[in-house]
């Protein structure tokens, strides 16, 4: 009974919880989330991202904050924050490692055991949206990311897939985890669809193009969009500078302002 009083009183001011999921590796999950993060902030949002990648960590390094150290409060971890305004604020296995490069060597319960303590004991205060960066697949960090977050304010989950065949067919098996999870799916990003030419701005569809807009018909799920690659994208994300406020004439920001807006829309249509 303890242990739960914490959990409530440690996510009582989170009003929206979203998982960020894709049934394969390298289609640009952490980006996705940290990208989703910036664009809700920059509409007036409290944010924090919980990232259970606990193998491969990469949000702290885009929000250049690899080196912050996680302090203790009455409550539990204190989370870190990207900025002196507190409205992006992080947790992530990457803040608790002695050396940066230490790999996560570790079976399946004592990463059970973390994800865990991460929903429990992290003081995270108000936010309005939590987003959980999670590894690729559907593994035991999934089951146990969503059974310990079903009792709190779970909105659902954005599924992200790039254009080419086989990422496609990895996250109809993620649907097939939310259908038997009960896990309400927001929608599908197709991310790296196309990539833009920095000098002439024209957008050539290396992957090929309209996979996941595809699935989505097919599953009867919503489809938030297409975001193409961008080397300053991606020159952001290895600076750590905010991509959505220093890059405004690219072609990657309507494309992530439009699946924050779908997903802001959601949860005003949920809400009573």
């Amino acid at each position: 009974m303890e242990e739960a009083a914490g959990e409530r009183t440690n996510l009582v001011g989170v009003r929206h919880i979203l998982l960020v999921l894709s049934g394969k590796g390298g289609v640009g999950k952490s980006t996705i989330s940290t990208q989703l993060a910036l664009a809700l902030r920059h509409s007036g949002r409290r944010v924090g991202i919980l990232d259970v990648d606990l193998c491969g960590p990469s949000i702290p390094c885009m929000f250049r904050v690899q080196d912050s150290d996680v302090h203790q409060c009455d409550s539990g971890w204190v989370p870190v924050y990207v900025d002196q305004d507190k409205s992006i604020s992080l947790m992530s296995i990457s803040f608790l490692l002695e050396k940066p490069d230490d790999a996560v060597v570790w079976r399946g319960p004592k990463k059970n055991a973390l994800i865990k303590q991460f929903v429990a004991d992290v003081a995270w205060g108000d936010l309005d949206f939590l987003i959980v960066d999670t590894p690729p697949g559907t593994s035991d960090e999934h089951i146990s990311t969503v059974e310990a977050l079903r009792p709190h304010k779970l909105l659902g989950a954005v599924l992200v897939t790039t254009p080419q065949a086989v990422s496609v067919g990895d996250v109809r098996r993620e649907l097939a985890f939310c259908k038997k999870t009960g896990l309400r799916v927001l929608g599908i990003v197709e991310n790296m669809s196309g990539f833009v030419c920095p000098h002439c701005s024209e957008c050539t569809n290396i992957f090929s193009k309209g996979g996941g807009e595809e699935l989505a018909k097919h599953a009867g799920v919503p489809f938030l969009g297409c975001v193409p690659l961008d080397p300053q994208l991606s020159q952001s994300l290895e600076e750590g500078r905010d991509f959505i406020q220093d890059f405004p004439k690219s072609p990657a920001f309507p494309a992530l302002a439009h699946i924050a807006q779908q997903i802001l829309d959601g949860t005003s249509q949920k809400s009573p």
